[in-house]
């Protein structure tokens, strides 16, 4: 029982690691952008984080099944979201300011599903980012709920 617990401990340190290594950068610069941007771009944050999530879902049409956890949904949504940052980084031209920022969307939804699936449980400083990224996000489904209505 106590190794079943040690190597799920290790496994949420090393997904922090690649986090910090891969998103944490790209969603800072993303919430911080959307933080100093005027009420007419906010809307611009709000589309490029929405499509990254709706992306990224497990299930892209109706409902997930129902075998799945919230957390193992949470956490098969940031592994999209890793797999498509690193993706783009490698096809990134130098100062494409559009490709950063679909980018950093996408990293930042990354972080804000890990915070949703638990990941963060032993880092505070990861744990506010998601937080931060976990509110953005929330805020976005919001903002695009009310344009389709």
């Amino acid at each position: 029982m106590f190794g079943w617990f040690r190597s799920e401990k290790r496994e949420r340190r090393r997904k922090v690691e690649l986090d910090r290594k891969h998103l944490e950068a790209r969603a800072r610069r993303f919430l911080k952008s959307y933080l100093n941007a005027d009420e007419t771009r906010k809307p611009q944050f709000y589309r490029a984080v929405e499509e990254a999530s709706k992306q990224c879902q497990p299930v892209k049409s109706g409902l997930p099944p129902p075998e799945l956890e919230d957390a193992q949904i949470a956490e098969a949504t940031s592994a999209a979201a890793m797999k498509t940052v690193l993706g783009r980084e490698e096809r990134l031209k130098k100062d494409d300011r559009i490709s950063d920022f679909v980018t950093d969307a996408y990293a930042t939804v990354g972080i804000a599903y890990h915070r949703a699936a638990g990941v963060y449980t032993m880092d505070k400083e990861m744990q506010e980012l998601g937080t931060a990224a976990v509110h953005l996000l929330t805020m976005a489904t919001s903002y695009m709920r009310a344009q389709n209505d």
